[in-house]
């Protein structure tokens, strides 16, 4: 799995950074992109990273004026991050090209069995996630 994501990963970092973005950045866009304006927690826990990183990764973003923090109305602590107009345009442009690098880099599979794993690596996942972890004092 670990090299199979390694091979993978590396094209879509080299593609990706090709737009003086690392895959982190990347991700965050994606997930607005797609999303629509998000809690700044809700974007951490879908890409994976610390809380200070994802206010580290939204401050680099900010400042390429590709996403705008934005308050919450109902929670003044809350912090949202939106794409820009500037990161929509990027996304637009970006995006479909990355999406063919991605297919190219999994297509020594058929479509079905990209769907099978990707299927299968979800619930091994959800599992995983609800097994307590060896130092969890639950388990």
């Amino acid at each position: 799995m670990s090299r199979a994501h390694a091979a993978v990963s590396n094209h879509a970092a080299a593609d990706i950074a090709r737009h003086g973005l690392t895959l982190a950045e990347f991700g965050i866009l994606e997930a607005l992109y797609h999303r629509g304006p998000m809690l700044l927690g809700e974007v951490q826990k879908r890409i994976l990273v610390s809380s200070g990183g994802i206010t580290f990764l939204v401050d680099r973003l900010a400042a390429k004026g590709l996403v705008e923090r934005r308050t919450c109305e109902t929670d003044r602590r809350a912090r949202y991050a939106a794409l820009t107009a500037k990161g929509e345009e990027v996304l637009r442009e970006i995006f479909p090209v990355h999406a063919a690098v991605i297919a190219k880099a999994v297509s020594g599979i058929s479509i079905e069995d990209q769907q099978s794993v990707a299927d299968l690596l979800r619930e091994m996942g959800r599992h995983a996630a609800s097994l307590p972890t060896p130092d969890d004092s639950r388990g």
